[in-house]
């Protein structure tokens, strides 16, 4: 086998070869974007990228191409855990252990030469909200961010010595049915005009202000859990810089009580359901416009729950349903939405879980962030469980 570093033009042609080898028979992929995987080993696009570093390979058996992967670490990311932990990601392989164990070993060694102690994967150089687990139930077009896989991938990882860091569980539900529970909605309501409180949705011409309050909303609620790392302002920035074509305002809330900062909820159009129409996953100025015209002729009818916070001291106070009525009073105008995702939420968060279940939410999809310690003798910890 011929390993590779992505240096190159013709390497990172190859990169992005690799996954149209793996998934061409399979109707359920959706290629993503090319100029959305570049930015992310693009150091002027991703902010993560200066506070850490990356490297990707492609590698060939009998000079056909046969497997991916890139390794990265980030100081945000490595130093939250037991031990300094880097990333993988962007792992394609043939159904082939000897290939998937020549990717993982070097993933391995160049973190470990890094400095690193452990990896998890496959996840994203940066926030989860994107490319973040690998999928093990729920085999169907995936929405705009999430991780799509082949079943055997599964074993691939697991027979390396990778063990489950945590689950991630996608809900699906049509929030405007009137099959979902009254009684959710009745207090829903009523939270909803409560004196004191405060629902706004996300503007553009505020959007600062918007980013100032998100992380601190974000902190508050996340800062005592182990998966916690600070948001980089910068990082907010240039995400809804990149999102600002498919980015609804009203799909985004904020939640003030007396004035102050206390939930938020963020959610997009499935982007991939555009995507789909083009399949080289790259993008230039024709198709830029052929895209933001299916757009706008509704061909989207379904939105991906990215994040949602409240602060602890307001959190089972029914914040979450009330944010759901607003949202629910969106999309009743904007009908041709008939489906939500709400992805994703971890295992280590039973609240959140609760009330996906709630609002009438289904588990559609399971991926798994995996973790492998490079001290084989150390004990694996899962990630723990957020409590009150």
């Amino acid at each position: 086998m011929q390993l590779v570093k992505v240096e190159d033009k013709r390497q990172v042609d190859a990169f992005h070869q690799l996954p149209y080898i793996i998934y061409k028979d399979d109707k359920n992929w959706v290629p993503p974007l090319r100029m959305m995987v570049e930015d992310v080993f693009n150091l002027k696009k991703n902010n993560a990228l200066k506070k850490g570093n990356a490297c990707r390979w492609v590698l060939y058996k009998n000079d056909e191409l046969v497997g991916r992967i890139a390794a990265f670490h980030t100081s945000g990311y490595a130093g939250q855990f037991d031990q300094l932990t880097g990333g993988v990601g962007f792992f394609e392989s043939i159904d082939d252990q000897e290939v998937a164990n020549t990717l993982f070993d070097t993933a391995k060694a160049w973190l470990e030469s890094e400095g690193m102690e452990a990896m998890d994967g496959p996840i994203n150089l940066g926030e989860n909200f994107f490319n973040w687990g690998l999928l093990v139930d729920g085999f169907m077009q995936q929405s705009y961010g999430m991780n799509y896989h082949p079943r055997y991938y599964q074993q691939l990882w697991e027979n390396y010595g990778f063990q489950t860091y945590y689950q991630q569980f996608s809900y699906h539900l049509n929030i405007t049915s009137p099959d979902l529970p009254e009684r959710f909605w009745k207090i829903a309501a009523w939270m909803s005009k409560k004196p004191g409180y405060k629902f706004e949705h996300f503007r553009f011409k505020k959007c600062e202000k918007y980013i100032t309050d998100f992380i601190e909303i974000y902190d508050k609620a996340w800062n005592k859990h182990d998966n916690y790392k600070r948001i980089d302002r910068q990082d907010l920035r240039d995400m809804i810089s990149q999102s600002k074509l498919i980015l609804e305002e009203e799909f985004i809330w904020f939640v003030y009580r007396d004035g102050k900062p206390i939930a938020f909820f963020m959610m997009i159009p499935d982007v991939n359901q555009l995507v789909k129409y083009f399949p080289s996953g790259k993008m230039n100025l024709l198709k830029l416009l052929r895209m933001l015209y299916l757009k706008r002729k509704k061909v989207i009818n379904r939105c991906r729950v990215l994040v949602m916070g409240v602060v602890p001291e307001f959190q089972k106070s029914g914040i979450e349903s009330a944010i759901f009525y607003q949202l629910r009073q969106v999309l009743l105008k904007k009908d041709w939405y008939d489906e939500m995702e709400l992805s994703w939420v971890g295992d280590f968060n039973p609240k959140m879980i609760s009330i996906f279940e709630a609002v009438g939410g289904k588990k559609m999809k399971t991926h798994l962030t995996l973790r492998y310690l490079f001290d084989r003798d150390k004990e694996f910890k899962r990630s723990s469980i957020i409590v009150d």
